[in-house]
């Protein structure tokens, strides 16, 4: 794993740039360029704005951090001046993905773009950003799993010389399957957003499966048996079932 992708001098400072956050960059940036290749060719939007990508960005680095910093206030109240580190690691994704949703929604309802094809797009794009940030989050050494002595396990630096499941990497390849059964879905799609919410649905499953194998030091809703993240799957997979119904309801409607 490298934390420091690469170092150069300017004047007297010496400048990092940090592979995590250059995941980040870089998987905006393809994330950026997919949407807006798909918008054009499936909706003939042909300028989609980048102050959406932009505002995607922001609200997903704020919604992200802020959430880190809840996961375990106490720790970050008595130690701030962490929270100034913010390019070398400490996102959660679930902060990110629950403040730029409602963002999203109002941005594309205010310039009268359609919402869910839009959405089902970004299931896609989602799943860019999220899979390169995740290798970021593996060369950061965050985020890592539980202790094992299967083939699979590395030693991370904060992992306390324990040999823990690579857990980024797992999650990559699910997000990487995920992404493919998608595609293949959507060869058949039945309805606008379906793509989208069974995006959802799938990542919330699996999130609530590779959180079992999670190491790291987080929070908790109930002490060892639910964590955050495993509590905003359940109410987010809870949530896209009802709206799975409703629209495919809806549609059967519109075909009568």
């Amino acid at each position: 794993m490298h934390p420091e992708l690469f170092s150069f001098p300017i004047g007297n400072h010496q400048i990092t740039i940090y592979t995590y956050a250059f995941c980040i960059v870089l998987g905006t940036l393809l994330g950026t360029l997919y949407t807006k290749w798909r918008a054009k060719k499936e909706l003939g939007i042909k300028n989609l704005s980048n102050n959406f990508f932009y505002i995607i960005f922001i609200a997903g680095f704020v919604g992200g951090k802020l959430f880190y910093y809840l996961e375990r206030p106490i720790h970050f109240w008595n130690n701030p001046h962490l929270m100034l580190d913010n390019f070398s690691g400490g996102f959660v994704f679930y902060g990110s993905f629950v403040t730029i949703i409602p963002i999203v929604i109002w941005y594309l309802k205010h310039y009268k773009i359609p919402v869910l094809p839009i959405l089902d797009i970004m299931a896609i794009t989602t799943v860019i950003a999220h899979s390169l940030g995740r290798i970021g989050c593996f060369n950061a050494g965050c985020c890592y799993g539980s202790e094992t002595t299967s083939f699979f396990g590395v030693t991370f630096p904060n992992s306390n010389n324990l040999t823990v499941h690579p857990t980024q990497l797992y999650e990559v390849s699910i997000l990487i399957s995920i992404a493919l059964i998608l595609l293949i879905i959507k060869k058949r799609q039945q309805f606008k957003g379906q793509l989208f919410i069974l995006y959802v649905s799938m990542y919330a499953i699996s999130r609530t499966i590779i959180e079992l194998f999670r190491g790291d030091n987080r929070g908790y809703i109930i002490e060892n048996w639910l964590s955050h993240s495993q509590f905003i799957a359940i109410l987010i997979l809870i949530i896209a079932s009802l709206f799975y119904i409703k629209l495919k309801t809806k549609n059967k409607l519109i075909l009568k």
